[in-house]
């Protein structure tokens, strides 16, 4: 699980990437139809999906002649899972700090 998390964080960490799944969260496309709005060729639209099927965030499938991406959720759930446990953890010290610096008997 820890290394599927890094290659998908490292994969959002481009901000094309990242328009790309914003993209797809609206429904399948073409690489052609994701490059309509980047500046970008379909060559390197092309290798940024290549990067988000090999961390699992995008799946493509062949029909007839087109090869439409789909974004795949389950695997953008895997991650808000992650960081939801990390802000649990995290509010939790940090309400157990408040507890202690309001605690008028604590040691400073």
């Amino acid at each position: 699980m820890s290394e599927d998390l890094d290659l998908t964080f490292a994969a959002l960490g481009d901000p094309v990437r990242r328009a790309l799944v914003a993209r797809l969260a609206r429904g399948d496309a073409t690489v052609g139809e994701l490059a309509e709005p980047f500046d970008l060729t379909p060559q390197a639209i092309s290798h940024h999906v290549g990067v988000l099927r090999r961390c699992g965030l995008v799946e493509q499938r062949r029909e007839g002649t087109r090869r439409p991406c789909r974004l795949r959720v389950e695997q953008l759930a895997l991650l808000g899972t992650w960081i939801d446990d990390q802000r649990r953890v995290w509010n939790g010290r940090l309400d157990a700090l408040e507890q202690h610096l309001a605690d008028p008997r604590a040691d400073r």
